[in-house]
């Protein structure tokens, strides 16, 4: 796929208690291997309430910004990072 299209997740995961607060999804492009000032954040969501069970969204965001990318980088290998916090916690990173 070009750089410039957006990215799109089917997330699918399985909540085994009811959650008091909203689960905060993020998608994160690293800029640079070298410096996290480099990272962009693509995009946030909360998703809530969490019902017990089986749960299922799709996570989209837009493309990074290339003018933000080290031009040293920019051709180089990268990660995407696919998030997840419950009370300000990570506890999934993917």
């Amino acid at each position: 796929a070009p750089f410039g299209n957006p990215f799109q997740f089917e997330i699918t995961f399985e909540c085994l208690q009811q959650l008091d607060d909203d689960l905060e999804w993020r998608i994160v492009y690293v800029g640079s291997a070298e410096s996290s000032s480099h990272d962009q954040v693509l995009d946030e969501v909360l998703v809530g309430p969490v019902p017990v069970g089986v749960n299922k969204f799709v996570l989209q965001a837009d493309a990074p910004d290339a003018k933000l990318i080290p031009k040293g980088d920019i051709l180089g290998v990268t990660v995407l990072l696919v998030t997840c916090s419950y009370r300000d916690q990570e506890f999934v990173r993917v």
